[in-house]
């Protein structure tokens, strides 16, 4: 087993503990956290002497597309987008994700332990998003949750897309009508195949729908829907198709976020707000601000801070953070929403987020908090194992 000791310790647990001259000690899994003068000896094979130093969990960014969009290459690295066809619930980001693309390392060195990553927004129904680790060869061997998630995208994304392939949709309605013919689609068939499971005598099975099936999860509010929402009427569609089809759904990007901040308020619903630290590149980034960021938080709507990578690229996380207290939003909050929200946002706090005994030994020091600009990562642990 490892021991961090003499470290400042904040647990980003649900107490909000912290230990000024703490140890944790890990292997896979945290096995203790507390005080240096309440430590008990175990049978430690590495130490780490972090004195005067701060150790977190592991950054979580909740929303990216790490690994479907490579550095560095054009369309042989472009995986995020199967765009032959608006309507696609049965991709699924696992079976996209290149884990030796050079951002995965760039997420390590910045502390960056896990992501949720997956497709891009060119379909109002893209596939299935996945929880996964930044260490490792095969993805099959990084997983935490898959799928995690599914996304939707409305607004302006889809309708550029296909109106330049002229087929629909090329309006929000027609984005909205496809989502919804799809949900009514995979309704029925789920009553086709839970009828057939309960009665088989009397029911016939319904003919393999693999789009449907894809959408079982959501509809059994297994996994949310991740809805790409820029603009404040798109958001409000996300809201709206949630309570239609009573599913789960998280906002993604939410920039129109301040327009309905009473809205979102009310609704309490899982916002990933970014990315903000980018220019103002289409129609509906023309109100993106930092300011979003303490409005929201102080409202007390659950939010993550997410780069989107590659739009802000993934060592960039801290740094969103950074903007966003500089603009006001409480440094604590902002710090879980690199963490703790970020993880309960995407359904994987069992894991990760926070150091408690039994969840994942995925641990960072740094030389102040990242929060603050001058922050350094300086070690890096994921599932106990030393990758910084």
């Amino acid at each position: 087993m490892k021991l961090i000791k003499n470290a400042h310790i904040l647990t980003m647990d649900k107490s909000r503990r912290e230990y000024e001259n703490g140890a944790v000690v890990f292997d896979e899994k945290i096995v203790y956290i507390g005080e240096m003068k309440d430590f008990s000896e175990y049978d430690i094979d590495e130490e780490i002497d972090a004195r005067g130093m701060f150790v977190i969990p592991g950054l979580i960014d909740a929303h990216c597309h790490l690994g479907m969009f490579e550095d560095s290459l054009g369309f042989e690295g472009d995986d995020g987008n199967e765009d032959s066809d608006p309507v696609m619930p049965q991709l699924r980001a696992i079976d996209g994700i290149n884990p030796f693309d050079r951002g995965f390392e760039e997420a390590r060195n910045a502390g960056v332990t896990s992501v949720v990553t997956g497709p891009g927004s060119a379909n109002p129904i893209g596939g299935q998003f996945a929880a996964i680790k930044t260490a490792g060869v095969c993805v099959d061997d990084m997983i935490i949750k898959a799928p995690a998630a599914m996304k939707f995208a409305l607004g302006e994304n889809p309708k550029a897309v296909y109106n330049e392939k002229e087929q629909a949709p090329v309006t929000r309605m027609g984005t909205m009508a496809l989502i919804r013919e799809t949900l009514i689609k995979a309704r029925r068939y789920k009553k086709q195949l839970d009828d057939y499971n309960a009665d088989s005598e009397n029911n016939e099975l319904p003919e393999y729908d693999i789009k449907s099936e894809s959408l079982i999860p959501v509809l059994n509010k297994e996994i949310p829907v991740k809805i790409h929402a820029h603009r404040a009427d798109d958001i409000c569609s996300a809201i709206r198709i949630g309570k239609e089809f009573d599913i789960n759904v998280t906002i993604e990007h939410c920039s129109d976020g301040d327009r309905i901040a009473d809205i979102l308020e009310r609704e309490k619903l899982p916002v990933m707000l970014g990315p903000t630290l980018s220019d103002r590149s289409k129609p509906e980034l023309q109100n993106l601000t930092f300011a979003t960021y303490k409005n929201l938080s102080d409202r007390g709507v659950p939010v993550a801070i997410i780069t989107d990578h590659p739009e802000i690229t993934i060592g960039n996380l801290p740094l969103c953070a950074v903007m966003a207290v500089k603009h006001g939003m409480d440094a604590y909050k902002a710090l879980e929403g690199i963490t703790i929200t970020a993880a309960k946002n995407c359904g994987i706090a069992d894991r990760v987020g926070s150091i408690e005994i039994g969840k994942d030994a995925d641990l960072c020091v740094f030389t102040k908090l990242p929060t603050e600009f001058d922050a350094e990562c300086t070690d890096v642990f994921i599932d106990g194992n030393k990758v910084k």
